[in-house]
């Protein structure tokens, strides 16, 4: 019996999360990241730059294999026209909200719009390739020469 490739919501959820934990645990408004912890220090703008070396150089490189595997995902499932087409679309919805009163961009609230936006992007690039197979019927493949 062949294995069944289809996403599920269980693993688009599970994508979105851990886009949501990538793109908060870079930066995020709260102060509590990569860049305030590590990146900050470094420059000159509060903290003790060599404390947790080890620990702050492990992290670095898991965020840079998690943006690594999600941006190539995205790159090659949407390119850049999809990946401009689903970023307009959050746009979109961000306007829709605003209009309706429901977002009032100020703030924080712009940062937040726009790390929930980037982790929405990065979850449906590495989702793309399932979804369109379940809707299309095709199969996306990489050439190999």
């Amino acid at each position: 019996m062949p294995p069944d490739n289809s996403v599920s919501w269980g693993g688009i959820t599970g994508r979105f999360l851990f886009a949501l934990l990538l793109t908060y645990g870079t930066w995020n408004p709260l102060g509590k990241s990569f860049v305030h912890w590590v990146i900050l220090p470094i420059v000159g703008r509060g903290g003790d730059a060599a404390a947790s070396a080890p620990i702050k150089f492990l992290l670095a490189i898991l965020l840079v294999i998690g943006w690594t595997i999600f941006l190539q995902a995205t790159r090659r499932a949407l390119g850049v026209v999809g990946a401009v087409l689903i970023a307009a679309l959050c746009g979109g919805i961000i306007w829709l909200l605003t209009s309706w009163k429901v977002l009032a961009l100020r703030g924080d609230v712009i940062a937040h719009a726009v790390l929930v936006s980037t982790a929405i992007l990065l979850t449906v690039g590495m989702s793309w390739s399932h979804l369109s197979r379940n809707l299309t019927g095709q199969v996306d493949t990489d050439s190999v020469d």
